[in-house]
């Protein structure tokens, strides 16, 4: 279905940055709309890892990544933004500043902005590429933890070296009967702080080693791991396998938009600007010109609430791009209704 409506603001994306990035533009009066690959909100928290605990929020010492979302859902959804869920963004047109056409595989939506917060892109986790693993997908080996339940007295095989392999394993020590961790290198990409927690927990590491097969009946039963110098096998009875060895991710839907591209993201400078007059980006996708990339929550959640500030100016020029405290709720609105009718920017 296309939509002769013309939103102030089209959002790309309802992860994180996203959702924040939508209740910033509620608090602004902006009429928004939301466009969602996934059937639900939350991106790549939810996508990927659900039951995993996030560090870097302020005010929570750690909450679950699904509880975050529903949190920034229900902030998200104050002002009557349009959400469309399972409704990607295939083509942006920008026929003049200000007239921006959106395609999505229903039809063809028209905003005076744009907010990209479409994180790392389409991204999928990496398989691992041995032999029963295909077989064995969702029959006992996963990429992502759905539930934690799921483990509950489990012999559990963790495969993997980096933040999520280490953060699972320290999570379901209370869960599983047993945690073997793979990993073919003798030492850990993670927070030190997680590898000390490793070190003084009673989960068996296995060094320099890597899964070479894997095998069961309707489920697996039976991993065979090989040291990575020597070759020597072994086979480990395994109840269930979680992998995490990285995901694929991808920026190809972004061409033919006309935006200036680095390989880790959209340039954009201070202001959360890209090089087309009226579109933005923000959190994962977004790589400054100057300063560090950051891909954290909290700097995606900034990002977006500088890039809706600026986009409101952006319509509407006399309003102000600072709007006030962040005590404001009702007094944040950009414009009065007759200089809404007299925006330039059409």
């Amino acid at each position: 279905m296309s939509s002769n409506e013309v939103y102030d603001i089209a959002v790309i994306g309802a992860g994180p940055s996203g959702l924040f990035g939508t209740f910033y533009a509620g608090m602004r009066g902006l009429r928004t709309i939301v466009f969602e690959a996934l059937p639900r909100p939350g991106g790549q928290l939810m996508a990927l890892y659900p039951e995993k605990f996030i560090y870097d929020v302020a005010g929570y010492p750690a909450i679950l990544a699904r509880d975050l979302v529903q949190q920034l859902w229900k902030q998200a959804v104050q002002f009557d933004a349009t959400f469309r869920f399972e409704e990607p963004v295939v083509r942006l047109q920008q026929l003049q500043p200000g007239h921006n056409i959106l395609t999505t595989p229903a039809g063809e939506y028209h905003a005076k902005t744009v907010l990209i917060a479409a994180g790392l892109g389409a991204f999928e986790p990496n398989r691992l590429p041995v032999p029963g693993a295909a077989e064995f997908e969702n029959k006992g080996l996963h990429y992502t933890v759905r539930n934690k339940e799921d483990f509950l007295g489990k012999r559990l095989l963790i495969v993997g070296g980096g933040d999520t392999a280490l953060d699972w394993a320290l999570e379901l020590q209370q869960w599983a009967r047993s945690i073997t961790i793979v990993h073919r290198f003798d030492y850990f990409e993670a927070h030190e702080r997680s590898v000390e927690a490793l070190q003084k927990s009673k989960i068996h590491v296995l060094t320099e080693h890597h899964v070479i097969a894997i095998e069961g009946n309707e489920r697996l039963s039976e991993v065979t791991v090989a040291h990575v110098r020597t070759g020597t096998e072994h086979t480990l009875r395994v109840d269930e396998m979680l992998v995490f060895i990285g995901y694929k991710a991808n920026l190809n839907f972004l061409e033919g938009w006309g935006l200036e591209m680095s390989q880790r993201g959209i340039r954009i400078n201070a202001e959360m600007a890209t090089n087309l007059p009226g579109i933005y980006a923000a959190g994962d996708i977004a790589q400054p010109a100057e300063g560090p990339k950051m891909n954290l929550i909290a700097n995606g959640f900034a990002q977006a609430a500088i890039a809706v500030n600026v986009a409101t100016k952006f319509i509407y020029p006399s309003a102000r791009v600072y709007p006030g405290h962040s005590s404001h709720k009702k007094g944040m609105r950009y414009a009065p209704t007759s200089e809404k009718q007299e925006a330039s920017h059409e």
